[in-house]
């Protein structure tokens, strides 16, 4: 049941549930298994009691016969029957092979179903399994208009028969028949097959080629956007992808290289190289093409959100990764690995330091423990050796401050809730609201489940705003100095103290208020202003604030690693130009009176 706990704790909207509630959810499900072309739901029929995630494999949503959506793993389906009590509008049908989680109705299983906040799914809706952003939202087109003719071959052709026939078509790959064209019953074969099978040995070219090819091929839907599209080869690390007509038959193909730009070809490669990483050299290899694919993300029209969304979902592969490698993914080990701060929020700059920290189960012995250390010692070494720096301040995984039992995190929280004048009492609570856990979810949610259950006192709620208010942003400009609120005059500007970080602190004091500390800023400024913590405006000055900083923020970092420069979070003031200076000086100008009146009025606020 641990593999479904840590599946689902990292999927929304059960990512939100406290590790008791998500516990609970587990003992109650059922694996279900759908063979391609099944009809899971029936658009009409009566009222669903339960619902279905997808664990592998894919599903379509069906509207009177047309095809709508395309759900992977992670996507929750049926629940809108379920919440609502009505026949299932959809239909839903099992687009290949699948394996998806059957749960009876949440709500009457959990302690605090309110935190299950569910979502519809729609038109073409492109979900990115990669970087959980969009990040390729923007990426315009169908994928029709980029497939290729298709090469086909029969199942008993020889393997050096198609081999030619591809090679004089052009291609890199052909379909295989096995039963019939619109059947589903046909595979694929790829360039990467003959290199893997027949350069090796392990297929002579008088094979058959129904050895070496690949059943069922990966699909997708003629309507699909090339942005979908690409987000489904990113998930399943495919490099080829089938496009099926309205009639569900093969009608072309789609490669990975015939995408234009390298904003998108990049980061499948750079997660096909982690993940096919056998050794830790290998994962060094792969990790030198990170900074490279950030340069060039830069320079196509992805925003900084969406580059700093998809480099904290590398970084988290490449720290599995390394877990696997450590042998701190076994049986005997049971540890949870967490990534703290920025990386936690999926708001790190390039230059970033990869904080940590680590939750191990209560009956761990004090030899395991420090065997448990030694080997998370080395994890982060081989982390740094791949370009990744570890805390520079200390919050890392090996420190006893960041290294407990869930026992001991728990005692922790609930000493540092009920008295905030604890010594670092504060700077702890804040680290432990931006954590995220990698593995082991259930274990990893201790940190922030006594957070989310106990009580916070109104002494603990003022003495964090103060923390979180205490750093201002620059007052403005004046010629070539920056002001700051107590009107002394520096060299240079700080941005990310100055323009991040009190964004970012007035997120985390929602999340303290709410506690709901999923997501990164923008998100927690949105709940606050549902919360009504926060009003519209001030909601929207925040985030437009928070987005310009970071903009500038990261395009410099990207410009700096393109010259061959070390990122810096300082800027001088000669070197923005007249509106930049103009739309920045407001803007922390707006934040600073943001902050001075939710310090004056807070408690009204929370009708305290």
């Amino acid at each position: 049941m641990k593999e479904y706990a840590d599946f689902l704790g990292t999927q929304s909207p059960y990512d939100a549930l406290t590790a008791d509630d998500l516990g609970r959810l587990v003992e109650h499900l059922q694996v279900e298994y759908f063979a391609a072309g099944s009809l899971i739901v029936r658009a009409d029929e009566p009222a669903l009691d339960h619902m279905w995630v997808v664990r592998t494999g894919a599903v379509e949503v069906v509207d009177r016969g047309r095809v709508v959506d395309q759900l992977g793993p992670g996507d929750t389906f049926g629940h809108i029957s379920v919440l609502t009590g009505l026949p299932p509008a959809l239909s839903v049908r099992a687009l290949e092979d699948s394996l998806c989680l059957l749960l009876p109705d949440p709500r009457h299983l959990v302690h605090d179903p309110d935190r299950l906040r569910f979502s519809h799914f729609g038109t073409m809706i492109s979900r990115q399994r990669l970087t959980g952003s969009g990040a390729l939202d923007e990426t315009p087109g169908s994928a029709r208009t980029l497939m290729r003719s298709l090469v086909w071959s029969e199942a008993n052709e020889t393997v050096a028969e198609v081999a030619r026939r591809i090679t004089n078509a052009g291609h890199s790959g052909a379909l295989v028949r096995g039963g019939g064209d619109a059947s589903g019953d046909w595979g694929i074969v790829t360039d990467a097959d003959f290199r893997r099978s027949v350069a090796t040995g392990e297929v002579a070219p008088h094979d058959p080629i129904h050895t070496m090819a690949t059943f069922p091929a990966l699909s997708v839907s003629e309507e699909f956007s090339q942005a979908a599209a690409f987000s489904r080869m990113i998930d399943r690390g495919v490099h080829h992808l089938v496009v099926l007509d309205r009639h569900g038959a093969p009608e072309g193909i789609l490669r990975a290289v015939d995408f234009a730009s390298t904003d998108i070809r990049n980061p499948l490669l750079v997660r096909s190289q982690i993940e096919s990483a056998t050794s830790i050299d290998e994962l060094r290899c792969a990790a030198k093409l990170v900074r490279p694919t950030l340069v060039e993300l830069g320079d196509s029209s992805m925003t900084a959100a969406q580059v700093a969304s998809l480099l904290a979902a590398i970084i988290d592969g490449l720290l599995r990764k390394l877990v696997t490698f450590h042998g701190l993914d076994d049986a005997t080990s049971q540890l949870s690995l967490i990534v703290l701060g920025s990386m936690a929020r999926r708001e790190p700059l390039p230059n970033s330091d990869v904080d940590t920290a680590l939750v191990w189960p209560d009956h761990v012995s004090d030899q395991q423990q420090k065997d448990l250390l030694e080997r998370v010692e080395a994890l982060l070494v081989d982390m740094e050796s791949c370009g990744f720096r570890r805390c520079s301040n200390g919050a890392n995984a090996v420190n006893p401050l960041f290294a407990r039992s869930a026992s001991s995190w728990a005692a922790a929280v609930t000493r540092w809730l009920e008295n905030p004048a604890v010594p670092q009492a504060l700077l702890l609570s804040s680290i432990v609201i931006d954590s995220r856990p990698l593995t082991e979810v259930a274990l990893g949610r201790t940190v922030t489940d006594t957070l989310q259950r106990r009580e916070r006192q109104v002494e603990f709620l003022a003495a964090f705003l103060r923390e979180a208010t205490a750093v201002k942003p620059p007052s403005g400009f004046v010629r070539d100095f920056v002001v700051d609120h107590r009107g002394h005059h520096r060299g240079q500007l700080d941005l990310k103290r100055g323009g991040l970080l009190p964004i970012a602190a007035l997120g985390r004091w929602v999340a303290v208020v709410t506690g709901d500390t999923r997501g990164g800023t923008v998100d927690r400024l949105r709940r606050g202003h549902a919360a009504g913590l926060l009003t519209r405006d001030e909601a929207d000055t925040l985030t437009a604030a928070f987005e310009q900083s970071y903009e500038l923020l990261m395009k410099r970092d990207l410009a700096a690693i393109a010259g061959g420069t070390n990122p810096s979070t300082y800027v001088d003031p000669r070197e923005l130009d007249t509106l930049t200076r103009r739309h920045l000086r407001e803007t922390f100008r707006a934040t600073a009176s943001i902050q001075d009146d939710i310090a004056n009025c807070w408690t009204t606020r929370l009708k305290l």
